[in-house]
């Protein structure tokens, strides 16, 4: 299916998206098929068009991009989908496109998102979400989008989360409005600290969840990150780490991770953000997190080695 742009009017919400990857490829694909949105992209290099891949069909679409800051203007919605570590990189950005009614929604890893942001955006209101949807970049201008779960996003009930909502209502983005939106925050933290570095520092995709020795691994993994994140506040079950193990298998098992393909392709790893913020959340309330710390070590002698830039073959 190929959609074009629509005659611009008034009532088009204008919504800029930077950092075209896995994730705001197909947050920046979808909305742009709606009529009533008006998409732009903020990338390095010129885009024309992208195209989603879906189960339900691809979609294509063209797709306005700005290649340089100057040119930006405020917006209605910025949509942040670069990885944590490159924030700074992106206040040349924020400054032009946030104003004292944009709001920022950040659809990136970790917890923290609007203390982490507040000194780029100025007045504009910080929207934390999270991203469950597995994307996948499969070149400059496609994208592949699947399923992982029952919902594609969170977002807490409250004003902006609702308008966040309503952004993309008409796309197939389901979205979930929870009131203890922390908990949650959490809960995509744990899932993220076995999911992530197991796949970039073994290589494989989810598959190798399924090994008796890893499962047994990313247990004793979560057990030591759970009771952090409830001495920080989530109210996460008592049997959380099975349940999110329970979770991780539902998953394709050729599904990647982004620090699995961060690795491949021979970029930095989102480390702090992920097993970095389980070991600072540690630190905080004076709790002792070996298992976790040993993973922080291993991953970023993995993202700071020689080898770093030379891809590696994928298996």
């Amino acid at each position: 299916m190929s959609l074009g742009d629509s005659a611009q009017g008034p009532e088009r919400t204008r919504v800029a998206v930077i950092g075209l990857g896995s994730i705001g490829g197909v947050i920046a694909g979808l909305p742009a098929a709606l009529e009533r949105r008006d998409v732009v992209a903020c990338v390095r290099r010129p885009i024309e068009r992208l195209t989603v891949e879906r189960s339900e069909g691809a979609i294509e679409v063209r797709l306005r991009a700005l290649t340089d800051p100057a040119e930006a203007k405020p917006v209605d919605w910025v949509l942040l989908c670069t990885k944590t570590h490159e924030t700074p990189s992106t206040a040349p950005w924020l400054q032009r496109l946030c104003g004292a009614q944009t709001r920022l929604a950040v659809l990136q890893n970790g917890i923290g998102h609007a203390d982490r942001l507040a000194p780029f955006v100025g007045q504009a209101s910080v929207v934390p979400t999270i991203v469950y949807y597995n994307g996948e970049r499969l070149g400059p201008d496609r994208v592949r989008y699947r399923r992982a779960g029952e919902h594609d996003f969170a977002v807490a009930d409250d004003p902006d989360g609702r308008a966040f909502a309503n952004l993309l209502d008409g796309t197939s983005m389901r979205i979930l409005r929870s009131p203890d939106f922390k908990t949650l925050a959490w809960r995509k933290l744990l899932l993220n600290s076995i999911a992530n570095p197991i796949t970039a520092l073994t290589l494989q995709r989810q598959a190798v969840f399924r090994r008796q020795d890893v499962k047994a691994l990313c247990l004793a993994i979560l057990d030591e990150a759970a009771a952090i994140g409830r001495a920080d506040g989530a109210r996460l079950h008592a049997d959380e780490s099975e349940q999110l193990l329970a979770t991780l298998l539902t998953y394709p098992p050729d599904a990647g991770t982004s620090m699995y393909f961060d690795r491949l392709a021979g970029r930095p790893l989102e480390i702090e953000a992920l097993t970095g913020a389980v070991v600072a959340a540690g630190e905080r309330h004076r709790m002792q997190t070996p298992l976790n710390r040993a993973l922080l070590t291993l991953l970023r002698a993995t993202s700071d080695g020689p080898g770093r830039g030379k891809p590696p073959s994928e298996p």
